[in-house]
């Protein structure tokens, strides 16, 4: 017989963030999953925003990886995965700013955004948009762990 040829499926994470006030308390839920293997993790932030949160969540997640291979991202933030996808590469062209109006304003959450960038960057990660609270179990879960990550006052 010929040479034998290894499958590896893509691993495929689910990510949420939430926030009790926004700024406020927060918490960042991840599920990553690569064939019968689940793992789910979370944490939170006692001042944070929401979209601190999402980010967190994507990036924690990736941080786990050992390794780099296919990823499917899935999160119910645009913020998220229009920033990675899309504004990254006119923020990155234009020293980490943003233009609103006539002037240029710093990238919010620029600490976040390059270090998911750099995260991005091992893998071959494939970003998706799911609806939020519409009832897709792994995006629901996600959200569980995210609010039950939240700091209590």
């Amino acid at each position: 017989m010929g040479d034998s040829v290894n499958i590896v499926e893509p691993i495929i994470i689910y990510t949420d963030g939430a926030c009790s006030g926004n700024p406020g308390p927060g918490g960042w839920g991840a599920i990553l999953i690569s064939g019968a293997l689940r793992k789910e993790i979370s944490g939170g932030d006692p001042d944070t925003t929401n979209n601190r949160m999402e980010l967190m969540a994507a990036i924690a997640a990736l941080r786990e990886l050992k390794g780099s291979g296919a990823v499917e991202l899935h999160t119910d933030s645009k913020y998220v995965k229009q920033g990675i996808t899309e504004w990254i590469v006119n923020w990155k062209a234009n020293n980490w700013k943003r233009r609103s109006g006539k002037r240029w304003l710093p990238v919010k959450n620029e600490d976040l955004w390059r270090e998911l960038d750099a995260l991005v960057a091992r893998h071959q990660v494939t970003f998706h948009w799911v609806e939020g609270h519409a009832g897709h179990p792994e995006n629901e879960r996600a959200d569980e762990l995210a609010r039950g990550a939240i700091p209590k006052r």
